[in-house]
This record gives C-alpha cells, structure tokens and sequence, in this order.
C-alpha cells in the first residue's frame, strides 16, 4: 500500500475565520519595539534588571551580536567573530567541536587571500590551532583535518579537485547559521514572538495547501517574505547522548510543527535539554525570514493601523530612497577621496530618511552609512498610484470638511501615534544641488499630501468607531459618499443596532424604538438574512435596565470592517499583512481539524489571541439574560467556522474521523506515526480503514 494515497479528499473549505485585529495590533507593537523600529512617544525611564522593557532591551543587544557574528562568518572574518565570542560567550568555544569548524574555515579562509604571508599564517593555524583541536573534537574530526590539507595542493577554482567542497563559499555561510543558532539557544535571544508566529503560519499555510492540492492567494507574498533556507540546527554535546527517552507526544508534535525527522525532533529536545517549547523556538527560528520586507510590512501595518504617523518623509505612501552610486576619484596614501552621485527615487521601500533632517538634506552636512545586509526583495505597494479621478473630484469638498472635523476631534489620537524609525538609519552625504534636492523633496511631499488626507478620514472614521459613536460615523460617512451605505447595508444595520442598544441601555426607549423602525427595520426588509439578528436585537426591551460596558459590544470589529470598506472607497487597499495573517489562521485552522487535535505552540506563539474574536453582534451580559434561543443564536454565530470542532487535546483517548466514527487511541495514532514515518491525519485515516488497530496497520504496510 503506498502511504502517498492516503491523503483524504479536499472538502469544500469555510469561510476564512475573522481575525482579532486587536490582537495582532499588540503582537505587531511588541515586534516593533522589540526591533527598535519606533520611537517611543515619550523618552524610555532607566529600568531595573528585573523589568519587561530591560529584558526586551537586552534581547534585542545579544540579536544584534549574533546578527554582527553572523556578517563576519559570512565574509570570513573567522578572527574577528571568535574575538567576540570570547568576549561575549566564552563557554561557546569550550565546544570544541564548534572550535574545530571555525579554525578549519580560518585555515581556508587565509589560503583564500592567496599571499605569501597568509600562506604562512595558514601554516601556523593548522599547527598551533586546527592539529590540536582535531584530535578531540569529534571522532571523525582528524580524518577531516587530514583532508583539508589537501587545500595545499588543489587551487580554489579547480572544480574537480577532492576539496572543492572546503573551499565553497557556502560553507561559510552554513557556519554563519551553525553558529547563529547555537548563539540564539546559548544567549536565549529569540525573535520576537509575532515573527516566531509568522514563520510558524506561513510554514502550515504552504505545507496545507500542498497536500490539499490548492493555490494560495498569497503565494507570491509567502514566498518572498519565507526564505527556503534554513540555518543548520545546533546539536547536542556528547554528554546529553544519554538523555532519558522523550515523550512520543513531544517528539511528534515537534517533528510535524517545524518539519524534522523523528531523530531529527529527538536532537533537538536532546539540545533543549527536554524542553519542547526551547526546542520549538531553537527550530523555529532557524527559519529564515526576508527581513526587509517584513519591516515593510509591518511599516504598512502600522500606518494603516494608526499605530505610526502617517505624515512626513518616512511614510508608506511615499517612501524616499537615495540611491548611491560612489566613485573613488582620488586616492593618496591610506586616505581616499569619494565623489558621489545621489537620485531621489520614491518607491515602495523601507524608510531610508527617519532621521535625516531636511536642512541636513539640503546641505549634504551628513555622511554616508552603508550597513551590510543580505539580499532582499522589495515588496509591492498598497496604495494605487493611480487614483480614480471621478472619486478624487467626489470626495474633495466633502472629504475636506470631514477632514477639518476629525483633525480638531482627533489631535490627541494623532498625538498617541508613534514614530517609524526603521532598522538602520541612512544618511547622505549628497552632490545633488541645494535646488534639485528641494525640489525632489517637495514634489514627493505634495504628491504624498493627498493619501495621508485619506488616510486620516479613514483613521477618524475607525477612531469614531472604537469609541460606539455609532450615530456620529454614519454621519461623516454620509458627508464623504452619500451612497456608501446603500453599497454595504450590513455595515449599516450592525451601526443602527449598536445605536440602538446604546439607546436601551440610556433608558432612552423612544428613541430606541424610532431607530429600529426608521433603519433596522427597513434593512431587515431588504436583506431577510438581517430578520433574526433583529429580533434578537429588539429582545434588549425585555431589560432596559441593563447596563453594558463598552468592552461588551463589538466595537473594535466592527471598527476594522468599517475601516477596510471606506478605505477601499478612498482608494487605500488594506495592507498586505493583514491578507497573510487572514488566509494562514484560516489554513492554521482547517490543519489542525485534519490533525483531529489542538496545536501545541498556538498559545506560546499567541495565535490563539488572534483567533478570539466574538462575531455575534449581542454582547455577553446581554445573551446570559435573555431567552435559551437568544444563547444558541450567539453559540452559532462564536462557532459559525468550526463546525466540524476538533478535540481540545492530543493526548484524547479517542479520535473521530470525518464521518464520526471513533478510530482509535491517541497510543495507536502515535504508534503509526513512530514507526511508519507518518503525518498524524495520515495516521488516523489509515486506522479509520482497520478499526482502529495499530498493529494491523503496521502489518499491511510491510506485508
């Protein structure tokens, strides 16, 4: 029987799951402090030792070491990186298996400059470093020693030769990886947890959409911001060989988490020292993310959000790129002499002018930086660059006093929003002329003037939102497109009600009533969908007295939909991000119904946050005092996508297949799993076919 047949057929999938946009707010907030990519509003106060913020602090210093060890391997400065893991983790270089790699590649690296003197000190390391380690580091240590002396005698370029594998430049960077991820594990300097997630989402998306036969609506995002590379993984020291079994539970769930082997999840607990969640981030984290772009997509995030200010020259709408292109024109001595050419280009790009200030600009009083990174891919813009002109002359006169309302309504909102600083800091020592660059400047600001607008009436109408002015957001909407809502008459309905139980919940009864038949009535009558959610709506008169908090109504969800249909209307497409992060829970989701158990690593990684969204449109305190009918309604909507519910734990002793049947113990589906190599849904279809019995299965399989 071949096991690759045995995938069950693709059902029609749900709807996509909403998101707690709430939630990946926080995630994001965190991931930006962490990377120090905003500035706080106000100056950060002296922590203790003990404090969030000292912790996030001394993270983010211990990555960016790793991230400076890291260049150096790859250009093969093996001096200067062992320098700083002297310093900085000495105990590292007691592993003298990691020692010996690093003096092999020194030894390499020095025969590579090809000079007489390197030559020699090549020499003198394999005598004083490489010979001595050879003999300990590991058993097949000195037969590699042995073999790498044959870089004596074969040229670097020579393709054919027995070491053209030692002399690969991909060895220097398979080290860089090595030792990243032994740094990360020792210095416990693990990514933030919003990029561990996304890492984690993206890999479950591709991998189910793979094995369900589907297309992706994200491919070309998940496939530049996931790299296919990975770092290699640390393995553990000859001491933990002996480490007592592991849990199967465990071993499975890693292996089939991140991609492993069995052997593959038994080392890496092995290096965690039985740690499943140290073990996940360890391989978690060896995925390698396009960090550029995820700072762009975050940047995007952010401003849509309203997390950073959507003015000045490091916005999203148009991000100002210097383009440098220096020529050595003199040289005497140790010193030379740059000229530099410098175009303004405005594309979709990381912010390279935070920090530049304009006089700075136009004076060129500042000087170059150029720090190394690896090679990125740009990513797409959100913002049309070419606006609907009817739309522009519909919304000018009208959107410019809504505009007025919110920027005198919405200071302190506005003054709440952070800065974007980026992660590296460029500045330009610029030959432009004092004109041109001013008039570069301007034309990208003037140009950039008009989005920003949009972007704040969008911002005031979602601010308005979060606070239930319910009334209030119909009304600028009104004065922006008067046709807005006879488009998206559910948004309307969803706002009069929350009118209206406000109205219920101010003692406000007649006015209450007037709402409901002037709107939600009429509404109903349209759309017949919209009947039970009214009548459910109009049970809040069998309490009037009945307070409810702004907590218990459905504000903030209804704020993001609010948000995302008038931003398409202004001509703002909502950010890339919130595409990936909708379409992987909703794939996150419908995995883990195949796996017939709930994820292990959703709660580490927070994405169980993301997925606590109440859609019902009745509140909490409402549903527990009205009828039996009023809570299965809520109970349907809160599970409208999880009809076919997996159970809450893996360790269950029973599973049910897709047509209900009971197929066997969690003992059983691992056992499968262990010997046969397989994924858990695999598993569990094969015994669904033989009553559950493990050894049946086995038996047939190498029959």
């Amino acid at each position: 029987m071949d096991s690759s047949s045995l995938s069950p057929p693709t059902s029609t999938s749900p709807s996509p799951s909403p998101v707690n946009w709430e939630a990946l707010d926080a995630l994001v907030i965190e991931f930006a402090k962490s990377e120090n990519l905003i500035e706080e509003s106000s100056p950060p106060t002296s922590p203790s030792s003990s404090s969030p913020s000292s912790c996030s602090s001394s993270s983010y210093q211990y990555r960016l070491l790793i991230l400076q060890i890291r260049r150096l391997l790859q250009f093969g400065d093996i001096d200067s990186a062992i320098d700083l893991l002297r310093l900085h983790a000495p105990s590292i270089l007691d592993d003298h298996r990691l020692l010996f790699r690093l003096q092999k590649q020194k030894f390499i690296e020095l025969l590579r400059k090809g000079t007489e003197e390197d030559r020699n000190s090549a020499i003198d390391c394999l005598r004083n470093a490489l010979a001595p380690c050879a003999l300990d580091a590991y058993p097949e240590a000195y037969e590699e020693f042995k073999h790498v002396l044959l870089a004596f005698i074969y040229d670097k370029d020579d393709q054919t030769s027995p070491v053209v594998n030692e002399w690969s430049e991909r060895r220097l960077f398979e080290l860089a990886g090595l030792m990243t991820s032994v740094l990360r594990a020792h210095l416990h300097a693990y990514d933030p947890v919003f990029s561990m997630a996304l890492r984690y989402l993206i890999s479950i998306h591709k991998g189910f959409c793979l094995r369900q036969g589907i297309s992706s609506p994200i491919t070309d995002l998940t496939e530049r911001l996931l790299l296919e590379e990975r770092d290699l993984p640390a393995t553990p020291q000859e001491g933990l060989f002996e480490a007592p079994p592991f849990d199967e539970v465990d071993i499975q769930a890693l292996a089939h988490a991140v991609e492993l082997t069995r052997q593959g999840a038994v080392d890496s607990l092995k290096f965690a020292k039985g740690d499943l969640f140290q073990a996940f981030q360890n391989e978690i984290c060896r995925m390698r993310l396009d960090i550029t772009m995820l700072d762009e997509l975050i940047q995007e995030y952010c401003v849509y959000r309203g997390i950073v200010n959507t003015g000045g020259s490091n916005t999203s709408f148009q991000r100002m790129q210097l383009v440098h292109k220096p020529s050595v024109s003199n040289q005497t001595g140790s010193e030379s002499t740059l000229s530099a050419d410098f175009s303004l280009e405005v594309r979709c790009g990381s912010s390279k002018l935070a920090d530049t200030d304009m006089n700075s600009l136009v004076t060129g009083d500042v000087s170059i930086q150029n720090p190394e990174a690896e090679e990125r891919y740009p990513c797409g813009s959100t913002v049309s660059s070419h606006e609907d002109c009817s739309t522009s002359a519909m919304y000018q006169h009208k959107a410019s006093k809504v505009l007025q309302r919110n920027k005198s309504r919405e200071t302190g909102e506005r003054n709440k929003r952070k800065r974007w600083k980026g992660r590296h800091e460029v500045q330009v020592n610029a030959s432009m002329s004092e004109e041109q660059q001013v008039s570069e400047i301007s034309s990208a600001i003037d140009a950039s003037g008009n989005k920003e607008d949009k972007y704040e009436i969008m911002l005031g109408v979602k601010e308005l939102a979060n606070k239930g002015m319910a009334a209030e957001v119909v009304e600028e909407i009104n004065e922006i497109d008067s046709t807005f809502f006879a488009q998206n008459h559910i948004l309307l309905f969803q706002l009069k009600r929350i009118e209206f139980l406000k109205l219920v919940n101010s003692g406000d009864l007649s006015h209450a009533l007037k709402v409901a038949c002037s709107h939600l009535g009429p509404l109903a009558t349209r759309d017949p969908a919209l009947l039970k959610p009214l009548k459910e709506t109009m049970l809040a008169l069998l309490t009037p007295n009945e307070k409810f908090s702004g907590e218990s109504l459905p504000f903030h969800a209804l704020s993001t939909s609010l948000q995302v249909a008038i931003g398409r209307k202004l001509g703002i497409e909502e950010p890339q991000l919130m595409k990936i992060i909708r379409a992987t829970l909703h794939t996150h989701n419908e995995w883990f119904k195949l796996q017939m158990c709930k994820d292990h690593f959703e709660g580490l990684l927070k994405i169980d946050l993301l997925k606590q969204v109440d859609s019902s449109m009745l509140t909490d305190t409402l549903s527990k005092s009205l009828s039996a009918d009023v809570c299965n309604y809520t109970s349907s909507q809160g599970t409208a996508t999880s009809s076919s519910k997996m159970n809450e734990d893996c360790g269950s002793p029973a599973q049910v297949s897709s047509t209900g049947e009971i197929v066997s113990d969690e003992t059983a589906i691992l056992k499968v799993m262990e010997f046969l190599a397989l994924p858990r849904a695999d598993a569990i279809h094969l015994l669904a076919q033989y009553n559950g019995n493990a050894e049946t299965v086995i038996q047939q399989l190498f029959a």
